[in-house]
């Protein structure tokens, strides 16, 4: 058990160091959990206490703030995941925005510029270029259109306790605070 441990700290290190003369920065390189399969470009910043696993590719420019998980995601370039996010396979657009406290779940994808702020989580859902859920909701199943704002506390009920189904949120539409969409709902385009 020590000699195993030993070789995955030296594997470790080295993938670091093989990252580090990439261009890469880790914050607190000893702190750090990467996979060899990981790819990360240059310019790209690693927090303290991060764990990269799988197949997850992470483009230039991009921030993952300490600790977060990420695992068989892709990072398009200028991303910032913050502190305390869990990303499994989920992509995020270039220029977006994920945490802290966040949760991206299988099948996610964050256009460019999108935002997924403190405490929310989403599952199966493409959130549109420059749309925002910012705090404390669950979006599941849904498509979400470019611009539209999800207010703090909303909840897409997307399973009937057989099936699950659909939200569809329009371009440009405002879901206000506490709301609660029982699918299957469309909201459309600009909807208030």
């Amino acid at each position: 058990r020590v000699q195993l441990a030993e070789l995955d700290a030296i594997l470790r290190e080295r993938l670091i160091a093989e990252h580090q003369r990439a261009g890469v920065t880790f914050e607190l390189p000893d702190s750090v959990v990467i996979e060899a399969s990981v790819r990360l470009a240059q310019d790209v910043i690693i927090g303290a206490g991060v764990q990269l696993r799988g197949s997850t590719s992470i483009e230039e420019g991009v921030r993952v703030d300490g600790p977060a998980v990420i695992k068989d995601s892709v990072i398009e370039s200028e991303a910032h995941v913050r502190s305390f996010s869990h990303l499994e396979n989920a992509v995020v657009g270039s220029g977006a925005e994920v945490g802290p406290y966040a949760r991206l779940r299988p099948g996610t994808v964050l256009e460019p510029s999108s935002k997924v702020g403190n405490f929310v989580e989403l599952k199966n859902t493409k959130l549109g270029q420059l749309a925002k859920v910012n705090h404390l909701s669950y979006v599941g199943d849904s498509e979400v259109g470019a611009s539209a704002n999800i207010g703090a506390g909303t909840i897409t009920c997307n399973y009937d306790g057989t099936n699950k189904h659909r939200t569809s949120i329009g371009a440009g539409a405002f879901v206000g605070s506490n709301s609660t969409l029982v699918a299957p709902v469309d909201i459309g385009n600009g909807a208030y």
